[in-house]
């Protein structure tokens, strides 16, 4: 890799998305190598733009993901709808191996959600709502620390990734939508608004 720039972000249908990732070694943190691909994964992350990225859906198959978010990813949302989602900023973040554990196993919350990996298609996911992870920096730094709201949606989204996981494993089937439907029809709805109308249940 010698371009600093922004990368192409594999597709599903890719066997790189669906394998586990393999652990980033020790002798590895901290080279050039490494360094470059932390940037362009950023790079690519802010193109798209998203809110997370990992490094399989780049094409490599490392445990690395970055993630951030802000008032530029909002979009229309109102202050409603990010208060309901609990969608603070996120600064710029590097997760390194990481474990994440869930705070609470029994405390969820369904949310609409997408990938980069598969455009076009949006879907109610329920997730965690906090989680604690353990991982490493892009300096070899432990991480130790409870992500909460949509920043544990993202945090497990991405960590999906690294283990073989697209969020469609996850999605309740019949709240898919194209993003397109999903603006006409569902976006400024409540997901229970949206389960009483298409026939699931949201946690």
């Amino acid at each position: 890799m010698s371009d600093p720039g922004i990368l192409p972000i594999i597709q599903c249908g890719d066997p790189v998305l669906r394998r586990p990732a393999e652990p980033v070694r020790l002798s590895e943190l901290g080279t050039s190598e490494l360094k470059l691909l932390i940037a362009q994964l950023r790079a690519t992350m802010e193109a798209a733009p998203g809110v997370g990225l990992a490094a399989p859906q780049v094409g490599v198959p490392i445990q690395l993901a970055v993630l951030q978010d802000g008032p530029q990813r909002w979009g229309q949302l109102t202050e409603d709808e990010r208060a309901a989602r609990q969608r603070n900023d996120l600064p710029f973040t590097v997760l390194i191996n990481p474990v994440v554990r869930p705070v609470d196993s029994g405390d969820s919350v369904s949310f609409y959600e997408g990938c980069l990996s598969v455009p076009g298609l949006t879907g109610v996911v329920a997730r965690h709502r906090s989680v604690h992870v353990e991982a490493l920096n892009e300096h070899g730094e432990p991480v130790d620390q409870v992500f909460s709201g949509w920043a544990a949606r993202i945090v497990q989204h991405e960590t999906d990734h690294l283990g073989g996981l697209l969020y469609l494993a996850r999605v309740e089937t019949r709240s898919l939508s194209t993003t397109g439907n999903y603006a006409r029809l569902w976006a400024g709805r409540s997901p229970q608004e949206v389960s009483a109308a298409l026939g699931f249940t949201v946690r």
